[in-house]
């Protein structure tokens, strides 16, 4: 009950702080439509002769202020009407951004058009007027008064727990499920009785009943103990078989995934773990072939689906935990008839589809059901290669045995090529189940290429597809063997060199389709080569080198790359080509980053080597991206930066470690040079550019986006730095940390207020360096906690009250001075930020407290906070409105 009273405290909180900042939005709205009826006004008071005679005028209130409509000239008034207008055309629908007219039109003819109205009002929907309802409930009037009355209702209701566990409102535990069970079968008759007339909500309705049925039995058998397992499996199998009745009865498929839902999890719900998996998986049979007559009404492709996953992932489950080589006959059959009745299902649902449907065919199903089961079938065998090599080949027969049958009819053609690319498949994967794997992923990787090629060049998918597969298959086989290879020489073994060979296969599938002008397909195999190749390098470095070398060896193996790269590069215009660098910077940044683990520094002994190879192979790749797309040649430019000003830091960071251990000069001796990184391209691009320097200055802009970006990385790892500055004592706002963090801050104002900055942000700065601002006060805050108050500086400090109480001090400040600022100064957007940031407090104080929910004290907290907003808002009842223009009061002042 306790957590159910903090979920309900959120959810009233949340609603109302969300709401806040949307008004900003609403207000522009609510003031276009002022300007409207303004402007409508006018006219009708300048041209009483064409004014409509009203039958039931509507009364407009004295007090309102309207606002001034955007480029509303007041000689609008001045300017007579044409005779021969109707009241229709006289009024002419004000532009925002647009001029004030210069002249009125000299007769009918020049009138303009008037805008077309509905002949009727339309009738709202339903979700319209709630949502208006709800806007109007939390957008007008006493806002604080009613963020009061939420909070007050919270405090009763945290009352009503404490009566309830000092026993003062008790009743039977039976009494109490019964009601609930009977209030949800009321329920679910009330949403039959209603699926006519209002079907989304009867359908809801009776979803919600079920569901709550289904969990009345379960606590009732497994968390009460009131009836057996077999009662409990018995009515819970009851009200799945009715729920699936419901959802065919009223074509609800989200009935029938309930209902499947529910069938699925009932065994799992209330099994004693004595029960016998013939019964599960006889259980189970019974659940599928209800789908399979529920396919051959509807094509519910997600029903189709759950039972798919629930029926192999159980299977999967029970198999590791519980399956042992007896089980063998018990269990082989019911995988053959899982297995028969998903191969029916998609063609079932092609059916019902229609030939024309671009959605045809259930890939999930058609590929996923025989590549599970043959899964499942050789863990049941036990790895024995020559039954799995004959039930390839049977699988290989029937798969195409029904290709060819489905050939014949015409609409079932994509259905049919899927079974034909699935019979090549197992038929080529009876091969090597009798040979070696390694020879194997050689000769399926080269073969696989070739097909690639063939397909592409006939126009052919049935070689093309193969060639795919057996490129599958070919890393398949040699990740199954590469465990062999363990004790060869490095970088001369087979699995490394099958590994290579992928790659080539991928890379030379990639440049084949190239050829054939399709990208798409171009991109994936290229994506292939490339993990090959670094999956290659991986397991080399792994095995082979010693733990301290591997950030090392990753660098020059990421090094040689880039030198590769820059010599396709020169040959090629492929556009992954570009990005492709940009990752393997990516990978430098991160084998940096694994130096700082395993060396004192990243320069230290013979990495000092493999940097200069970097260096010489970087610029090398970079000065080949000179004619490359600008968004790849920015990101590729910045990495290089981000790396080198990395490996710098952590040179710079080991030395002030030598000097001052333990201290935050170390943090701040990491700063520097992505301060200097970052002063460079904002005020000095042109030297920070090299290679690419002729192309820096066109897209300055951007460069600075993203390296303000990786100093605000650094700006956050200050933040969770305790800031010490031994030999000196900690001085706020003048140690290491803080002084860095400032000067951070101060670049992000600096590109703020300058050009470079996009509009968006530019235009946001207001609000973004505040928000900066307020993170850094709050970090800085828990620093002078940790070290005037001597708390140790870890997650632990969070949960101290000194802590949340320097937090909730320095918000409330901040929220109250904004709110009380905002409202005397008339500036909307202070007041919004001051009460969202009330009500963060609130959510803090909510989440921090509901631990004492449960005594008198916790609940007059809630009562009394709940009464402080309400006196707030008898004092500051509504945000300021937006000011009255001078131009809107000049027609009511006539």
């Amino acid at each position: 009950m306790e957590s159910i009273v903090v979920i309900l405290v959120l959810a009233v909180v949340s609603v109302p702080v969300l709401l806040l900042v949307v008004l900003v939005q609403l207000g522009s709205l609510r003031g276009r439509t002022r300007a409207l009826e303004l402007e409508l006004r006018s006219l009708r008071a300048a041209n009483p002769a064409s004014r409509p005679e009203p039958a039931a005028p509507r009364a407009q209130p004295a007090t309102v202020r309207p606002v001034a409509a955007e480029g509303v000239s007041p000689r609008t008034s001045e300017t007579p009407a044409p005779p021969a207008a109707s009241p229709s055309a006289a009024y002419t629908p004000a532009t925002p951004e647009g001029p004030a007219p210069a002249a009125a039109p000299r007769g009918p003819e020049a009138a303009p058009t008037p805008r077309q109205r509905p002949s009727g009002p339309s009738q709202p929907g339903m979700f319209d007027t709630a949502t208006r309802f709800v806007r109007r409930w939390f957008t007008e009037g006493n806002v604080p008064v009613k963020i009061g009355m939420l909070v007050l209702f919270a405090g009763v209701a945290a009352l009503l727990k404490y009566a309830s566990d000092q026993g003062w409102m008790t009743l039977p535990l039976e009494l109490r499920l019964a009601g609930i069970a009977l209030a949800a079968t009321a329920g679910l008759a009330w949403g039959w009785q209603q699926r006519e007339r209002r079907r989304s909500f009867a359908l809801s309705l009776q979803g919600g009943s079920i569901g709550i049925l289904l969990m009345t039995v379960f606590a009732a058998f497994r968390v009460f103990g009131l009836i057996p397992s077999g009662a409990a499996f018995a009515i819970s199998l009851v009200l799945v078989a009715g729920t699936g009745v419901l959802a065919v009865r009223q074509d609800a498929r989200a009935l029938a995934v309930l209902a499947i839902l529910a069938g699925f999890l009932t065994p799992v719900l209330v099994s004693t773990g004595e029960g016998s998996h013939v019964a599960l998986f006889s259980y189970y049979a019974l659940l599928n072939l209800g789908i399979l007559a529920i396919a051959w009404l509807r094509p519910w492709r997600a029903l189709n689906l759950m039972g798919f996953a629930f029926t192999f992932g159980i299977g999967v489950a029970w198999g590791v935990l519980a399956y042992r080589p007896e089980h063998l006959p018990s269990t082989l059959p019911f995988l053959v008839l899982f297995f028969a009745l998903y191969l029916v299902i998609p063609l079932l649902y092609a059916r019902r589809r229609g030939a024309l449907r671009r959605d045809l065919v259930d890939g999930c199903l058609v590929f996923g059901n025989p590549l599970v089961s043959f899964a499942l079938l050789a863990g049941l065998l036990d790895g024995q290669r020559m039954p799995l090599a004959f039930a390839a080949l049977g699988l290989a027969l029937l798969y195409v045995g029904l290709a060819w049958t489905l050939f014949r009819r015409q609409r079932y053609t994509p259905l049919a090529e899927s079974w034909a690319v699935l019979g090549a498949g197992f038929a080529t994967l009876a091969v090597p189940l009798a040979l070696s794997a390694r020879a194997t992923a050689s000769v399926f990787a080269l073969e696989g290429a070739a097909l690639v090629w063939l397909g592409l060049r006939q126009g052919r998918r049935l070689p093309l597809w193969s060639g795919v597969a057996l490129q599958m298959l070919a890393a398949l086989a040699l990740l199954v063997g590469f465990s062999a290879t363990m004790n060869e020489a490095p970088w001369l073994n087979p699995g490394f060199i099958g590994a290579l060979l992928l790659s080539a296969a991928g890379l030379a599938s990639a440049w084949s389709c190239r050829q054939a002008e399709r990208d798409t397909a171009a991109l994936w195999f290229y994506l292939w080569g490339l993990a090959w190749w670094t999956f290659a390098g991986a397991t080399e470095i792994d095995r082979f080198a010693a733990a301290p070398h591997h950030a090392t060896l990753w660098l020059a193996w990421l090094a040689l790359g880039l030198g590769l790269l820059g010599l396709a590069l020169r040959r090629s215009t492929f556009g992954p080509l570009p990005w492709t660098a940009v990752a393997l910077l990516a990978g430098v940044v991160l084998a940096t980053l694994g130096q700082m683990e395993l060396l004192p520094h990243p320069f230290h002994g013979h990495a000092a080597w493999a940097w200069m190879a970097h260096l010489a192979l970087g610029v090398f790749a970079l000065a080949a991206l000179r004619d490359a797309p600008a968004p790849a040649v920015r990101w590729a430019l910045g990495l290089w930066l981000l790396g080198w000003a990395l490996a710098v830091s952590l040179g710079l960071t080991h030395a002030a470690s030598l000097l001052a251990p333990g201290s935050g000069w170390q943090p701040a001796a990491f700063a520097l040079p992505w301060m200097a990184v970052l002063a460079g391209v904002l005020f000095a691009p042109g030297w920070i550019g090299v290679p690419l320097r002729h192309r820096v200055a066109l897209w300055q802009p951007q460069l600075a986006s993203v390296v303000l970006g990786i100093a605000g990385i650094v700006w956050l790892s200050l933040l969770t730095h305790p800031g010490g500055s031994q030999p000196l004592p900690h001085v706020p706002l003048l140690n290491p940390v803080e002084l860095a963090s400032a000067g951070l801050v101060g670049l992000l104002a600096a590109w703020l207020w300058s050009g470079l900055a996009p509009p968006a942000l530019h235009e946001r700065r207001s609000a973004i360096l505040p928000a900066v601002l307020f993170i850094t006060l709050s970090m800085m805050t828990l620093r002078g906690v940790h070290h005037f108050a001597g708390i140790p500086w870890s997650e632990a400090m969070l949960r101290t009250a000194v802590a949340q109480s320097s937090l909730t001090l320095l918000w409330s400040v901040l929220g109250v001075a904004a709110w009380i600022l905002g409202s005397r100064r008339g500036q909307r957007a202070v007041w919004l930020a001051g009460a969202v940031l009330m009500g963060v407090v609130l959510v803090k104080l909510v989440l921090v407290d509901r631990q004492h929910l449960g005594n008198l004290a916790g609940i007059a907290s809630f009562i009394g906070y709940g009464l402080l907003c309400t006196a707030v808002g008898y004092f500051a009842p509504a945000p300021p409105r937006p000011p009255t223009s001078p131009t809107a009061t000049a027609p009511e002042a006539s």
